[in-house]
C-alpha cells in the first residue's frame, strides 16, 4: 500500500515530524517516518534510520553521518536519499519540514519522485525565491511563518495544515485521463500565445498539447519530460530564455536548455519566438550597463530590453550549435516578419536590422542534413499561416 512519506532530521524536529504523522494516520494514511539527519545523534523511533538512509549513498555511511563539515554532510545525505527515494517503491506520498538545510536535503529527495506523486514541503525559505528547491518539479511549499522550532500555536495550524493536504492528496486520486492521445511539449510566452494557441487547435485531437511558459523553469520542465519519454517530441516555438541565458535575464533555462532534447532523439519542430527580449525585473532592477538600450514596460514587476544586431547574432550561433547536435529529426522554422507581439511594425520591438542578423547566423551555423532542416517564412511569429507551417513542420517530423 502507498504511504505518506514524513521526512527530516529527527534529531531536531522529531516532535514536528512525528506530529505531522500523527495527524495523517488519524485520516487513514499509512506512514514511514525517514531520519535524515546528518548528526549521528538518536532520532528516537523511526521508521527508517538515518543510518539506513546513508547505507544508499555510493561511498557508504562513513561519508555521511558524523562528519565535522556540516555543508559536506548535508550534501552527501543529500545524495544518499535521492538514491534511496528511487529505491523504494510504496510512497504515496513526501512531506517534510525544517529550515534550509532540511530543505535542500528533502526537495533534493523530492525531486527524484515521478511527476504526480505529492510533495508538500513546509519550510523557513519558502517566502522567498524557492527556484532552486523546486526546479522543474511539482513541489509545492509552504512558509512556515515561525520556524519549525517546537510546537505551537503557528507551527501546529501550518503544520497540521500542510499534513492534512497531503493526506487528502494521497486518499483522493486525480482521475486517469480518459483520453489516450500521445503528448507533445508547446513553449510558449505572452508574445507568442496566438501562435501557440492556433498550433494547439489544430493539433488537439491527435494530442495532448502540453504548454510550457518559457520562464527559464518552463523550458527546464518540458526537457525533462521529453528525456523521460513522457512526451513524443516538442513544438518549441518560444526559445526565448536563450536571450535571457546569454544577457543576463530572469528567465534562463540555463547553459543546458536543447541537451536533453537533443539528446532524447525525439521529434523536434523550434523557432525564433520572443527572442527580441531579455526579461528582467521591475524597471529599478535592469543593470546600470543597459541604462540606454530600448527598454519595454511590460508591468510593475516585468521590463524587456530589445535584443541588438549584434546579441542576436550570438543567439543565433548558440542556438544553432545546439540544434547540430540533435540525434532525432529538426526543422526549425524563421517567421521573418516578426519574432513577437512587439516585434512588427509601429510597434517597440521592431527592429528588421537585428531580426536580419539572427537568421543569417542560424543558417550559417546550423548544417542541413537529411533530417535536419532550417525554413524560412514570410509571415509574422502570431499569423495563422505561420502556425500551420508549425504543424505541418510537425507533421513531416512526427510520421
Amino acid at each position: 500500500m502507498a504511504k505518506a512519506y514524513i521526512v527530516g532530521t529527527c534529531d531536531t524536529k522529531g516532535a514536528e515530524l512525528r506530529y505531522m504523522q500523527k495527524l495523517i494516520e488519524a485520516t487513514g494514511v499509512k506512514t514511514c517516518l525517514v531520519d535524515i539527519g546528518t548528526s549521528g545523534r538518536d532520532g528516537g523511533a523511526v521508521d527508517v534510520s538515518a543510518a539506513e538512509v546513508a547505507a544508499h549513498h555510493p561511498k557508504g555511511v562513513g561519508v555521511v553521518l558524523g562528519r565535522d563539515d556540516r555543508g559536506r554532510a548535508v550534501s552527501a545525505m543529500a545524495e544518499a536519499f535521492t538514491h534511496f527515494v528511487r529505491s523504494r517503491r510504496d510512497i504515496g506520498g513526501m512531506i517534510g519540514a525544517g529550515g534550509s538545510g532540511n530543505t535542500v536535503l528533502v526537495a533534493t529527495g523530492m525531486r527524484a519522485l515521478p511527476l504526480g506523486v505529492p510533495k508538500m514541503l513546509v519550510s523557513t525559505v519558502a517566502s522567498g525565491d524557492v527556484a532552486p528547491y523546486v526546479g522543474p518539479n511539482d513541489i509545492a511549499m509552504v512558509y512556515s511563518v515561525a520556524d519549525v522550532a517546537g510546537l505551537n500555536r503557528i507551527t501546529r495550524a501550518v503544520l497540521g495544515n500542510a499534513a492534512h493536504a497531503l493526506a487528502g492528496m494521497i486518499s483522493n486520486k486525480v482521475p486517469d485521463a480518459a483520453e489516450k492521445k500521445p503528448a507533445i511539449g508547446l513553449s510558449m510566452f505572452g508574445v507568442t500565445t496566438d501562435c501557440v494557441d492556433q498550433v494547439r487547435v489544430l493539433l488537439q485531437d491527435e494530442y495532448d498539447c502540453l504548454v510550457f511558459h518559457a520562464t527559464g523553469t518552463g523550458g527546464q520542465s518540458m526537457e525533462k519530460l521529453a528525456a523521460s519519454g513522457f512526451v513524443k517530441g516538442c513544438i518549441d516555438a518560444t526559445t526565448t530564455e536563450v536571450c535571457d541565458l546569454l544577457m543576463g535575464g530572469v528567465f534562463s533555462a540555463g547553459e543546458a536548455r536543447f541537451d536533453a532534447l537533443a539528446a532524447a532523439g525525439l521529434p523536434y519542430v523550434g523557432s525564433c519566438g520572443a527572442l527580441d527580449m531579455v526579461n528582467f525585473g521591475a524597471k529599478e532592477t535592469i543593470p546600470a550597463k543597459y541604462a540606454k538600450r530600448n527598454i519595454y514596460i511590460h508591468n510593475a514587476q516585468v521590463s524587456l530590453m530589445r535584443t541588438t544586431p549584434e546579441e542576436n547574432r550570438v543567439m543565433g550561433e548558440w542556438i544553432g550549435a545546439k540544434l547540430n547536435k540533435f540525434t532525432g529529426p529538426v526543422r526549425f522554422l524563421i517567421p521573418e516578419k516578426g519574432v513577437s507581439l512587439i516585434d512588427a511594425p509601429d510597434m517597440p520591438f521592431y527592429d528588421p536590422e537585428a531580426n536580419a542578423a539572427l537568421f543569417e547566423a542560424l543558417e550559417n551555423t546550423i548544417i542541413e542534413t537529411a533530417t535536419r532542416k532550417l525554413v524560412r517564412h514570410p509571415y509574422h511569429v502570431n499569423d495563422a499561416e505561420f502556425s500551420a507551417a508549425l504543424v505541418a513542420a510537425w507533421r513531416e517530423v512526427a510520421t
